[in-house]
């Protein structure tokens, strides 16, 4: 049997006629979702495959009111963990059959809308949010029009969410740089808005109160997630005449801005000051001075917004991946010294 010419469109008629069966057999046939293991199918598929057929999944699932496409809204693509998500999030809706496709917000509240709308106007079966802000009417809107939805590393807490347990990271980050002698520590985190910065603040917050450390408020820095707020924070820290000997960031961003101020200081990273990072990106190894942070199972919270996607209305509606410490030579070695000064 000979290929269709190239250019031309082979159908499931074309198919059918050429298998000897009916239409509706040959798709069932080709269907993978109900694909059957009869040599009359088996006959069918081999047939579609001798003639370059190639089946409109689109079309079918638009016939069965689906179209097995996943909407993914994040700030940035720039981002690294952003970017690092969204490719565990393409995995995990590919092992669950779906296709996803994504859209930036730059962490806009109008923009996250309109990106939102322009994805539901394309029929995605589900949206995916890893763009919430505490602020945001957005999942509000989509609770109540009941669109199929879950935020990712960030939640409002009502609607369904996959992330991190940021607050027990922001904790080990900290309990870290005490055990290994600090006192004099400052906490850099994210943006108020977010409930990242708020729950990694609250971590360092935790452990500093149970090793009776009272932070300096001038120590404690809440700004955005990119590298040039790590180096704007890291000249206010690293420039006064009392320094701190330790850094929390509460991401890898923000610790290589701080990286970055420290050397312009001529401070060095592990030695003069010691410096925790969070997310533990695949650069977090590979700087000059490894840094210490905090990793996050992105692969796990992948799976669980595609489950929570899946399985509508499950509970629990907010669930949580354990991060864990990493240790790298940036949080040096124990610290037996007293208040940093410049």
């Amino acid at each position: 049997m000979e290929r269709a010419t190239p250019g031309t469109i082979v159908t499931l008629k074309d198919v059918a006629a050429a298998s000897g069966v009916s239409i509706s057999t040959a798709s069932r046939a080709l269907d993978e979702r109900t694909a059957s293991r009869s040599a009359a199918a088996a006959h069918v598929r081999k047939v579609a495959e001798e003639l370059g057929y190639r089946r409109n999944s689109f079309a079918s699932s638009l016939r069965r009111g689906e179209t097995r496409t996943l909407g993914v809204l994040v700030p940035r693509l720039s981002d690294t963990v952003m970017a690092l998500m969204f490719e565990e999030l393409e995995r995990a809706a590919a092992a669950r059959g779906y296709f996803a496709m994504v859209a930036t917000s730059g962490d806009d509240p109008n923009d996250e809308r309109r990106a939102a709308e322009t994805l539901l106007d394309r029929n995605v079966d589900g949206l995916i949010l890893a763009t919430a802000r505490l602020d945001d009417e957005l999942p509000r809107l989509l609770r109540e029009r009941n669109v199929a939805h879950a935020l990712v590393l960030r939640t409002d807490g009502a609607s369904p969410s996959a992330l991190g347990d940021d607050e027990v990271g922001g904790y080990l980050a900290v309990r870290h740089l005490i055990d290994l002698g600090h006192r004099d520590i400052a906490v850099v985190t994210g943006p108020s808005f977010t409930s990242t910065g708020i729950a990694r603040l609250a971590g360092a917050r935790r452990a500093l109160n149970e090793a009776g450390i009272v932070p300096r408020e001038d120590w404690v820095i809440a700004g955005g997630y990119g590298i040039e707020n790590g180096f704007e924070a890291g000249e206010a820290l690293l420039d006064a005449a009392t320094r701190p000997t330790a850094v929390f960031a509460a991401n890898d961003n923000i610790a290589m801005g701080i990286m970055s101020a420290a050397h312009r200081h001529h401070l060095r990273i592990g030695t003069d000051v010691a410096l925790v990072g969070y997310n533990d990106t695949p650069l977090a190894s590979r700087l000059p001075t490894p840094l210490t942070s905090v990793h996050v199972h992105l692969d796990q919270i992948a799976r669980t917004a595609i489950d929570l996607i899946m399985e509508p209305g499950s509970e629990p509606r907010v669930r949580k991946s354990i991060p864990t410490l990493i240790p790298r030579e940036s949080s040096g070695p124990r610290f037996e010294g007293k208040s940093g000064r410049s």
